[in-house]
């Protein structure tokens, strides 16, 4: 018994090393890519100005050209995902990276209305199944008790891209003229240049399991793996292996309502933020206006750092997510109306809620799917989050136009994440999915 407990400690401690060695490795390059292709995702809403002066883009036509990219991300989410599944997310990683890069470069040649929805499609083509890769790619090295904490690191990406991209991207759009281009042209080159540079690097850093993994001690390695092989065959038992399979469990549908919800908040205050603080602050977007719209984020960045941590370790996941979708929703009426310094207040509260409400939400997929049912599932439920970010200008857009009102777009944004509150209520708690796993599957209320 005595010798059993001692086998046990030292396992827990190996585990703890290896994961933490892991953690080390791995997190700094996944947000860097993260970081990389969030800002090559939003950065068209810091040349928004300045490309539509340049240009003579309409309002609708830049709503309609800034989403499209996500109807094409989602028809290609699926099966990118599930190539990548066959490849491994090493090599299918790197060519995302690479390609999308390429492309995005690609947008300071497009002058026209046409050119601009052709790169923008092709974008979304490029980068599908980047999001739920890099999500399986942590599945399968981190085990269930420390994924929240990881996800919620990762998250930073999203944040870094506003805080450190918002600047740079405000600084290129200040550079005009320089090497004959404008402001706008040298920023997506750069920035898309930077994304491919990254894609070549990741090819050569990353490896797809533990056991590829030469910097990884073997005892440790071992360890890990182990438990990583345990909690798949747990999630066989009580979630799905096969993607078909997947595809027939209800909860996915709840799962893709909520993310599309989340991400028509999301990506609906990350498009417009830059613009919407320069109308704040009665400036056109540059350097000044970047840095501005970097303090919601920075805010943003802070309470990711514990928040979903602590969910995780108080087990209350639906209460924290509750909480952080509220933040969202009450912060986007706030915005709306009074001083410029109580909206950027008010925005502070809907990024941190942005920031916290994803990785929460990440831990109840990530905990019920396993093998291939985990890379469709994931891809599945990443592209209808793509389509809210489809969604998310035109309805703002569309609210402001049909209201003559700029409150009327985040009125409408708000009301997606009053949506998703409704939805998370009705999340299964680990009690329920436990019930699953020992095929108790009939009479489960998942509204408790």
């Amino acid at each position: 018994m005595t010798r059993s407990v001692l086998i046990n400690q030292d396992d827990d401690r190996l585990l703890e090393r290896a994961i933490n060695r892991a953690k080390w490795r791995l997190l700094p390059f996944l947000i860097l890519m993260f970081l990389l292709a969030y800002l090559d995702r939003v950065n068209i809403g810091f040349a928004k100005q300045a490309y539509q002066i340049s240009t003579g883009l309409s309002d609708t036509a830049f709503a309609f050209g800034a989403g499209i990219f996500f109807i094409t991300y989602a028809l290609f989410e699926i099966p990118s995902n599930l190539m990548m599944h066959r490849l491994g997310p090493r090599v299918w990683l790197s060519r995302i990276m690479i390609t999308w890069g390429i492309i995005s470069a690609a947008m300071c040649f497009a002058h026209s209305t046409t050119s601009f929805y052709i790169i923008r499609m092709l974008l979304g083509v490029a980068e599908a199944g980047f999001f739920p890769g890099v999500i399986y790619f942590i599945t399968q090295w981190f085990p269930a008790k420390s994924r929240g904490h990881i996800m919620s690191i990762f998250y930073f990406g999203s944040p870094l891209a506003l805080i450190v991209g918002g600047p740079i991207s405000g600084y290129l759009l200040d550079l005009h003229g320089l090497w004959g281009l404008e402001g706008w042209q040298l920023m997506f080159l750069i920035e898309g240049f930077a994304a491919s540079v990254m894609g070549i690097w990741a090819f050569f850093y990353l490896r797809n399991t533990p056991s590829e993994a030469k910097w990884l001690p073997e005892d440790e390695k071992s360890v890990l793996m182990r438990l990583l092989a345990k909690e798949e065959r747990e999630k066989a038992r009580y979630g799905a292996e096969d993607f078909i399979q997947a595809l027939k469990n209800p909860t996915l549908i709840l799962f893709a309502a909520i993310y599309f919800l989340i991400q028509i908040t999301g990506l609906g205050v990350a498009f417009y933020l830059p613009t919407q603080v320069g109308a704040l602050l009665g400036m056109h977007v540059g350097l000044t206006v970047g840095l501005v719209s970097a303090i919601p984020w920075i805010c943003a960045l802070v309470a990711g750092a514990f928040w979903p941590k602590l969910a995780v370790k108080v087990d209350a996941c639906k209460l924290f997510g509750i909480i952080s979708l509220t933040a969202i929703a009450l912060g986007l009426i706030l915005s709306a109306g009074g001083s410029p310094l109580v909206a950027i207040i008010a925005l502070c509260f809907v990024t941190m809620g942005i920031m916290t409400a994803q990785p929460i939400f990440w831990t109840w997929p990530t905990g019920m799917f396993g093998g291939a049912a985990a890379a469709g599932s994931f891809a599945l439920i990443n592209s209808c989050g793509a389509l809210g970010g489809f969604v998310a200008p035109n309805i703002r857009n569309g609210a402001e136009k049909l209201f003559d009102s700029t409150s009327a777009g985040l009125y409408a944004l708000a009301g997606a994440a009053i949506v998703a509150i409704i939805l998370f209520i009705f999340l299964p708690t680990r009690k329920q999915l436990a019930a699953h796993a020992k095929g108790n599957k009939e009479n489960i209320n998942y509204a408790d």
